[in-house]
């Protein structure tokens, strides 16, 4: 046995020796055997192809877009139905649940002021803004508008990447747009579609005005910015029309040029101040059009007047139809919605009405909309 395992060790000495020394070489051949081998079967393309100018250009506002797009979350204290002494007494437990929220918002300036909506930060005792590059900070709430689903809130910072407004009376319908948000959490997603339609009413309050689109849009998208094809922003992503609760292709954004109006103040004061005139206003039907000798059912019939309202002072009537505010003419109750809260109170302004086939220019000085008004105008 010695014998043997002498000899081995030999043999495996002079084995090393010869293929040291190149007399004996060894090949080694790690390749699969023939016919296992992995060889892509398909085309590649190298990448470098132009996409089409009308395509191309959609990359391009997303690039430019995205970096200003937050993610909004916010933590509501929400109070449990058996009343916290119950709690506290039987079950020990605490007097309100957290309660997490996800929406969307936009950088409006480099000193970290951003807009969402109303709905996304109402009631919550703590918002986190969550920016493109994944950090995060704490936000103050500035100030809130429920009357058109507004709020802006401001993050400390001094060079942050901001979203350039546009011009929304401007948009047309079939204009392209890209909304740009966070639907059920999933950040900087961006979808396309077109302008539906403009100056749409779905009920949301007194001043609705909504664009219409086709774009894409979730919960979690509310807040984000709606775009044109330059990457203006022409829209706040604010509703969806749906059976079931998702996108079913019909969605409202708030005009920019609204939000132009309400976010100094918010800034300025925390709320807007709107003027107020004092009456309840109905459409215009053909027959009270021909009572009040128009040419067409346009204007805002005067249903009720607020007693000791500017409407009152100023001797407009019951039954009137206000045909123009300030020189322009009104087509429609909301029309005149609109034209009223964009004053400031104490301005004084005329208003025209047609008064039993007679026209009458008013002289009114608006008051200030009330917190909690009556359902006038």
């Amino acid at each position: 046995m010695r014998r043997f395992l002498g000899l081995l060790i030999v043999a495996f000495v002079v084995i090393v020796a010869l293929v040291a020394s190149g007399v004996i070489r060894v090949h080694v051949d790690l390749r699969p055997p023939s016919g296992a081998e992995a060889k892509p079967f398909w085309r590649e393309s190298a990448g470098t192809a132009p996409v089409p100018d009308a395509l191309g250009i959609w990359v391009e506002v997303a690039r430019a877009v995205r970096p200003a797009v937050v993610n909004v979350s916010t933590t509501e204290k929400v109070r449990s139905p058996l009343g916290d002494d119950v709690l506290r007494r039987f079950f020990q437990a605490p007097t309100a649940r957290p309660r997490t929220a996800l929406g969307s918002g936009f950088i409006v300036s480099a000193d970290g002021y951003i807009v969402t909506n109303f709905h996304v930060v109402q009631q919550a005792a703590q918002i986190i803004v969550r920016l493109a590059d994944h950090s995060e900070r704490v936000a103050k709430l500035v100030g809130s508008d429920s009357k058109t689903d507004l709020a802006l809130l401001k993050v400390d910072s001094s060079s942050l990447p901001v979203l350039l407004f546009g011009d929304s009376d401007r948009l047309e319908v079939g204009a392209p747009v890209m909304a740009v948000g966070n639907p059920f959490g999933l950040e900087q997603t961006v979808t396309t579609g077109i302008v539906s339609a403009k100056e749409r009413f779905i009920g949301a309050g007194p001043y609705d005005d909504f664009i219409q689109t086709d774009a894409s849009v979730n919960p979690g998208n509310s807040g984000g910015p709606l775009v044109d094809a330059r990457g203006a922003l022409v829209g706040i992503n604010s509703a969806i029309f749906s059976q079931s609760g998702a996108w079913a292709g019909i969605s409202f954004a708030i005009p920019v040029n609204l939000a132009k109006q309400v976010l100094p103040q918010l800034r300025e004061g925390g709320r807007v101040i709107r003027g107020y005139l004092g009456v309840a206003a109905a459409p215009v039907t053909p027959d009270i059009a021909r009572e009040a000798g128009l040419d067409g059912a346009r204007g805002a019939l005067v249903a009720e007047v607020t007693q000791g309202s500017p409407a009152a002072r100023a001797g407009i009537q019951p039954g009137d139809v206000i045909v123009a505010f300030q020189g322009d003419e009104v087509q429609t109750p909301r029309d005149l919605t609109r034209r009223v809260a964009g004053i400031p109170p104490g301005t004084a302004t005329k208003v025209t009405v047609a008064r039993h086939g007679q026209s009458r220019a008013l002289d009114v000085t608006l008051g200030e909309l009330p917190e909690t008004p009556a359902p006038s105008r």
